[in-house]
């Protein structure tokens, strides 16, 4: 009896830490620095050349606030038709497949890396980028879905040209397989965006 006390204890122990290691808390992004936004604008590009730097965390907490953070009176750094806020955004790198929580400002693993790699990377550079987003929606008929993952890569781009990021949006991917891996049900994917460092 006593075995089984000692067992059901430790594992009540154990269970939080587990699920801790899948969330990654982040800081909280930075929003008072940066590049004037008319700047910003004229030295947006796409760049497909990545060096295998790593995106250290506050730069993944200020890419994804961008894409898709909450910004004030609950709402989205970017526009959403009707205010449906109907989108998810995936983070994708080493560590594995991470689902975006904007209002806690963290993210929870989903899966692993090395699963949707080969979906997300029909083009070679895609391989050297140490990230890359997944923007998923519920289709509609107006197109409202395209036109959310749209304003999040812009926003992205625009954050990318004022830190010194390459990016690239790249619909060359395995959209089917890409649900597969992350267990959509009503959610398809609508676009990826690749984002890493330059060569110096």
């Amino acid at each position: 009896m006593l075995k089984k006390i000692v067992g059901a204890a430790l594992m009540s122990m154990a269970m939080p830490v587990m699920a801790a290691e899948n969330i990654k808390d982040l800081p909280n992004p930075e929003i008072n620095t940066g590049m004037p936004l008319m700047e910003a604008i004229a030295k947006r590009k796409t760049g497909r050349e990545f060096s295998a730097k790593k995106i250290e965390d506050q730069d993944l907490s200020n890419i994804l606030f961008a894409a898709w953070g909450v910004s004030h009176d609950d709402k989205r750094t970017i526009p959403t038709a009707r205010n449906l806020q109907k989108m998810n955004v995936y983070a994708v790198f080493d560590e594995g497949i991470w689902l975006y929580d904007a209002k806690e400002n963290n993210l929870a693993k989903v899966g692993e890396a090395k699963d949707v790699i080969p979906f997300i990377a029909k083009q070679d550079f895609v391989l050297q980028a140490p990230l890359t987003l997944i923007f998923t929606a519920v289709p509609d008929d107006k197109g409202y879905a395209q036109m959310h993952a749209g304003s999040a890569y812009q926003n992205v781009g625009l954050y990318c040209a004022a830190k010194g990021l390459n990016n690239v949006v790249r619909g060359m991917i395995d959209f089917d397989e890409i649900g597969k891996v992350l267990g959509l049900k009503d959610e398809k994917v609508i676009i990826t965006q690749t984002i890493g460092w330059p060569y110096m």
